[in-house]
């Protein structure tokens, strides 16, 4: 017999996987948020840093701080799946075996 919503709810395992994911969640929004807001008031309070030439060129400074503001999205992004993968889906099978 398949458990119902409320008893899945109060799974000490379930509540143990809300309350990881929506931890990370939030760090990893204050973080991906830090690092976005960084960068446009670094933009809009010192555009001279940013504007620094590299070298020669016309490479400035702003274009590889820009770069590394999309990686490391694209890092937290891989932080949170490979989290995801290894203890929320874990967590996620065992409700689901128990709920049935």
């Amino acid at each position: 017999m398949a458990l119902s919503a409320l008893e899945i709810e109060k799974n000490p395992k379930f509540q143990e996987l809300v309350s990881k994911r929506k931890s990370l969640g939030w760090s990893l929004t204050i973080l991906t948020l830090i690092i976005y807001f960084g960068f446009i008031l670094l933009i809009a309070f010192d555009p001279g840093f940013l504007g620094q030439k590299i070298g020669d060129g016309v490479m400035t400074l702003g274009m590889p701080v820009g770069l590394v503001v999309i990686i490391a999205t694209f890092l937290i992004v891989g932080f949170y799946v490979a989290r995801a993968n290894a203890t929320y889906d874990v967590l996620t099978k065992q409700i689901v075996e128990e709920s049935k």
